[in-house]
């Protein structure tokens, strides 16, 4: 088979496999939460929220032991902005969405806090940081994990404070051998999935030319986000603005907080100060859906402030393609 066409080939493979994967392990991990009597909120703050961003956590991770550093943060950056401009940009012109105090105050300020904390992580030599290659380290990942835990405090504390009715998550409960065997498939598929997606990005950007980074920001970061972008769509449709939007938010956090921090750890990340610019890109889309929250309708997101993210990604797009 043509080189192309076979890059190509493993990394749609791969996006399939993770986006079944991911699907499949929390379909097992919640029915085995079920059936050994976990609360349901428990279920939803761990094996759903952390389940639909999995393919991005897997990828990350393959692609940090290759020491393919521009696909780890193109893979989380991209996603941030796919998730903050596409998804919510959709979402929000389905129907206009109905944000809550916390989310306002607390959640969105706090993944802007995330961006702004590694973007001074990994440009210490460029701020007058210690000379150096720009770099994350696992001192600086363990920084990104501290975060993340005081994220999950903050989580289970609103969680316990405001528990969702029982309808709000659905889990169909199997056999214990069949929410065995969801598990074990989903995260063979996981497996399987990330290394073929990392290894087809790879491919892929060698036999057209393009980057690591064009292509960890593009296809990648798109392909690992298709479940945030199920959620909030089908949350709109259901007038379940909260969800929409607590999807992408708190993906986005994960993402930073989570992802890299367990990536770093693993092998410490070179970072590409070209990513600065994706770094302005995503603090400028997130501080426009916080000022969202004050013009209009109070704490909603209108059509027309969807409409201006939609346009936002369709300019960073345009941006990757003209930079290649």
């Amino acid at each position: 088979m043509d080189p192309m066409y076979s890059a190509a080939a493993m990394l749609l493979g791969g996006l399939v496999l993770l986006t079944v994967g991911a699907d499949w392990l929390v379909r097992g991990a919640a029915s085995l939460a079920k059936r050994l009597n976990v609360r349901e909120i428990v279920i939803g703050l761990t094996v759903v929220a952390f389940g639909t961003s999995m393919p991005e956590m897997v990828v990350s991770i393959f692609a940090s032991a290759e020491g393919r550093n521009d696909i780890v943060f193109g893979n989380v950056l991209g996603s941030n902005l796919f998730n903050t401009l596409l998804i919510l940009g959709v979402a929000g012109l389905i129907r206009p969405l109905a944000v809550q105090h916390n989310t306002t105050w607390k959640e969105i300020p706090f993944s802007i806090l995330a961006t702004l904390v590694l973007f001074l992580l990994v440009n210490g030599p460029l701020l007058g940081g210690p000379a150096g290659p720009e770099l994350l380290s696992r001192s600086e990942a363990l920084v990104l994990l501290v975060l993340f835990a005081m994220f999950l405090s903050y989580t289970w504390s609103i969680a316990r404070q405001e528990p969702s009715a029982p309808e709000e998550l659905e889990v169909k409960v199997f056999s214990m051998s069949w929410s065995l065997i969801f598990l074990a498939a989903g995260l063979g598929g996981l497996i399987g999935g990330g290394k073929l997606c990392v290894d087809g990005a790879v491919g892929l950007a060698k036999q057209f030319g393009l980057s690591e980074k064009f292509i960890g920001c593009t296809i990648v970061a798109a392909g690992t986000s298709l479940p945030e972008l199920a959620t909030s769509v089908v949350a709109a449709i259901r007038r379940r603005s909260d969800i929409a939007i607590g999807n992408v938010v708190g993906s986005n956090v994960f993402n930073i907080l989570c992802i890299l921090g367990v990536s770093a750890t693993i092998r410490p990340a070179p970072y590409n100060p070209l990513f600065n610019v994706d770094f302005a890109i995503l603090v400028a889309g997130s501080l426009l859906l916080f000022g969202a929250m004050f013009s209009g309708g109070r704490h909603r997101l209108d059509r027309w402030e969807a409409a201006l993210l939609l346009a936002g990604y369709g300019g960073y797009t345009a941006w990757l393609l003209a930079k290649g």
